[in-house]
């Protein structure tokens, strides 16, 4: 019972953001065209999937945002804790990182895709090249942080510098490790997204654009169009709250800086 009524209490914005959202559609406080209603957002969400389009579209966007995700992942990791351990390669590093952190990650599109074509290329390469700097600095962050006791007693006794990098030093970054994952993978949906829309004949951000072929013989139509964006915003909005993300003052300015280009690519089409 009491867990019960935590999760309702934890969810409850969002159930009055939706139950809003329905009602100011139904009543005419806002109009269709502008922000359909949550229940006609459903059933275009419900026709996609019989009809095999979000399945088509979803898998290809899964791919491109899982593939370019692991990679930041793995390579960020390991790039972060061996800046953290090896004083060199921080010094070498540790500038270009901080160079390129504050440099919204969507202006990087036309790169990937003179390097890489409009193919999944250059989507996974902008996806990973985007979200390996979160987890960089998170795992450096963590690594620095680690129980200097904990390092001189396992150097005491005699624990190689690998050893104690894997049993004393990846355990103690875990923590900002997965802050560092968390606002990866918000960044990762946004940047898959913005590049969808730009060039991609297949993915959600196809799909939302209104490019390709929709359900029930609609083609760009601006009132799918609107759904799509609205049911993907709103998504974002629960990942975020569900992830519980970071909420520092650059992590909220980069996500903010690539939603506006979602937005104002939406307007435009």
């Amino acid at each position: 019972m009491i867990a019960a009524r935590t999760a309702l209490l934890r969810y409850l914005p969002l159930l009055l953001l939706a139950a809003a959202w329905e009602l100011s559609s139904r009543l005419g406080l806002i109009s269709s065209l502008v922000l359909p209603s949550l229940s006609k957002v459903i059933e275009a969400w419900i026709e996609l999937i019989k009809d095999g389009d979000l399945i088509t579209n979803g898998l290809a966007s899964l791919y491109r945002g899982g593939v370019g995700l692991l990679l930041s992942i793995v390579v960020g990791a390991a790039l972060g804790i061996v800046m953290a351990w090896w004083k060199p390669i921080n010094t070498l590093l540790s500038p270009l990182v901080e160079m390129f952190y504050p440099m919204p990650k969507s202006a990087l599109i036309p790169v990937t895709v003179i390097w890489l074509g409009f193919g999944d290329g250059s989507k996974i390469l902008l996806i990973f090249l985007g979200c390996m700097l979160p987890v960089t600095i998170g795992a450096y962050n963590g690594a620095r942080g680690a129980d200097r006791q904990l390092v001189w007693s396992a150097r005491s006794m005699g624990a190689s510098r690998l050893r104690m990098l894997w049993d004393v030093v990846v355990p103690s970054a875990m923590p900002e490790l997965l802050n560092g994952i968390r606002t990866a993978l918000a960044l990762s949906f946004i940047l898959l997204v913005s590049s969808e829309l730009i060039v991609a004949r297949q993915g959600f951000g196809y799909l939302i654009a209104g490019v390709g072929t929709w359900l029930v013989g609609v083609v760009h139509s601006s009132t799918e169009s609107w759904r799509w964006a609205t049911l993907l915003l709103l998504l974002f909005a629960a990942l975020q709250t569900w992830l519980g993300a970071s909420r520092s003052e650059e992590h909220t300015s980069e996500l903010q800086s690539h939603l506006n280009l979602v937005c104002r690519l939406l307007l435009e089409k």
